[in-house]
């Protein structure tokens, strides 16, 4: 899938979650156990956040015309559900929180057709001047295109899992299984 320019949206029409078109697993992401390898996960979160970030208006038009783009500076997937080949899938993307350099997103990737939640990733997006490759902050229309959605999504329930880290069961909790 490529993203070639920008649709430029209106971003206050982006509604919580931004569900993201159909995707498919390829075959050869399918490892040796005959599910979808754990890296190409990344790949369909990923491919999300860039539709998402065509309605931001900070795709690859961005990048060309103003010199701005993303990096994203932490992440955190969590599988829950095997996905195989054939599986059609979409992710929600909820846009957690923003800042003048930031953006926290929330991504599910569920089965396309039946619902169900194969996998989480949260992650943090830092904002970077590509001229000299640092954090910096978005102009002040894309930084309000982001906080129109922000404020949208801060409206909608938060999906389960935000904030997760690993660790270890404590003792008392497999006490309880």
């Amino acid at each position: 899938m490529t993203l070639e320019v920008d649709r430029n949206v209106d971003a206050g029409s982006i509604a919580a979650p931004f569900v993201t078109t159909v995707m498919q697993i390829e075959p050869a992401w399918i490892d040796y156990n005959g599910h979808l390898n754990m890296a190409y996960y990344n790949v369909l979160f990923d491919r999300s956040i860039d539709q998402m970030w065509l309605d931001l208006g900070i795709g690859p038009d961005y990048l060309k015309t103003r010199g701005g783009s993303t990096f994203t500076a932490e992440c955190h997937v969590r599988y829950l559900r095997e996905v195989h080949l054939g599986d059609p899938v979409q992710v929600h993307v909820y846009l957690i929180a923003a800042d003048e350099k930031r953006i926290h997103t929330f991504e599910e990737l569920r089965h396309a057709e039946e619902g169900w939640l194969s996998a989480t990733s949260e992650n943090m997006t830092m904002h970077v001047d590509m001229g000299v490759r640092k954090v910096a902050p978005f102009p002040p229309d894309i930084r309000a295109r982001i906080e129109r959605v922000a404020e949208a999504h801060r409206a909608a329930p938060r999906p389960e899992g935000i904030g997760r880290s690993i660790a270890m069961p404590s003792k008392r909790a497999e006490a309880v299984r």
